[in-house]
């Protein structure tokens, strides 16, 4: 059921919500697959998000009970796709998204091949939620839009700033009235560097050209200049 931590003034699911829906699904269904946290951890090994395409179609009301679903996708090169849907009691997707999660080797601090775990699961073949997460290139011309500091309730048990927060952020830089009159949305970030705890953000964002609705592209920088994420939105205010 959406709650009302779920929503915002317009009666209907956030992004964030979703995508906290989304995380909770992952890590539980990871478990359920035997690779999640703990298993990991035996082999030194920790899964990090570091792309994630969410398309809205509708955004679920308060009090509509839905079903959110994960499934993995096979691996790609260095990524581990999964995706994901929240249906509807009609089991029509209202959300749906396609993440890309790369394997790091804790004890070297770089990325590894994610073939000898994926090769293990399903890879779902035809199931495309998505057909692909963007990567996204910079953009010049960005204006200063707000700074933020990895206090408590943004840092998770990874001991960095949590995906979601990174999303809160981004709808902290959009004025609130083009958030809550959006019907549709898409979203596209890229997660590059982690934010540690009492580290400073500055989020820089610019419209960006959207046929039909409003798009902006933002860009987190920490204090040396080095780009935490890079995102775009895209708003809809029809169906």
């Amino acid at each position: 059921m959406v709650r009302f931590g779920a929503v915002d003034k317009s009666n209907t699911m956030t992004l964030d919500a979703a995508m906290n829906f989304f995380q909770e699904a992952a890590i539980s269904h990871a478990e359920n697959l035997g690779v999640g946290r703990e298993a990991m951890a035996r082999t030194n090994q920790v899964w990090l998000l570091s792309r994630m395409s969410v398309a809205v179609d509708r955004r679920p009301e308060f009090g509509e009970t839905v079903t959110v679903r994960t499934w993995p996708r096979g691996g790609e090169k260095l990524f581990a796709l999964r995706d994901y849907d929240i249906r509807d009691a009609n089991d029509v997707p209202a959300v749906r998204a396609r993440s890309c999660w790369i394997i790091i080797d804790m004890e070297k601090r770089r990325p590894m091949r994610p073939q000898s775990i994926m090769d293990t699961m399903p890879k779902n073949e035809g199931m495309d939620s998505l057909s692909a997460a963007a990567a996204l290139e910079q953009r010049p011309s960005l204006l200063k839009a707000l700074e933020r500091r990895a206090l408590y309730s943004y840092v998770d048990y990874n001991g960095h700033v949590n995906n979601v927060s990174y999303i809160r952020w981004i709808e902290d830089a959009v004025e609130p009235a083009l958030l809550e009159q959006a019907k549709q949305m898409r979203l596209d970030i890229n997660f590059i560097n982690e934010v540690l705890p009492g580290e400073l953000t500055t989020v820089w964002a610019a419209q960006i050209e959207e046929s039909g609705g409003s798009a902006f592209a933002f860009e987190g920088r920490k204090p040396e200049g080095q780009p935490a994420f890079r995102a775009e939105l895209r708003l809809y205010s029809h169906l």
